[in-house]
């Protein structure tokens, strides 16, 4: 078992940035590939960004491209996501989860473990 919780949503005005943390706790963290997603009301859950096991490979949606940045410390079990140049349309409830394999990264269906989501907030 994995257990993930995430921290660091809030209400921000477009333009500007927010950190969220997924702190990950029980098994090796290191042998998980770790996503983020994220929730929007009435809309289905959509592929963030995702980070390899040790860091080296990482993968963004379109929508997020050159605005958010994965990463991962693997000593303090963490993984982050620094957003910038946030948009409203980047409101949305941001879980992170987590699953062994890196193939079909950006499928929800695929992933074991999820937190409990943290909300992000952007107004115009």
């Amino acid at each position: 078992q994995v257990q993930l919780v995430e921290s660091g949503g809030g209400l921000v005005q477009a333009g500007g940035s927010l950190r969220l943390s997924c702190a990950a706790s029980g098994r090796t963290f290191s042998n998980y590939v770790t996503a983020w997603f994220r929730q929007a009301p009435g809309k289905e859950r959509e592929f963030v960004a995702a980070i390899s096991w040790g860091g080296g490979s990482t993968y963004y949606g379109d929508s997020v491209k050159g605005r958010f940045t994965i990463s991962r410390d693997n000593a303090k079990n963490t993984v982050y996501l620094q957003m910038n140049s946030l948009k409203p349309e980047d409101t949305a409830v941001y879980y992170c989860a987590a699953k062994k394999e890196l193939s079909n990264y950006h499928s929800p269906a695929l992933y074991v473990y999820w937190g409990q989501g943290t909300q992000v907030t952007v107004s115009s």
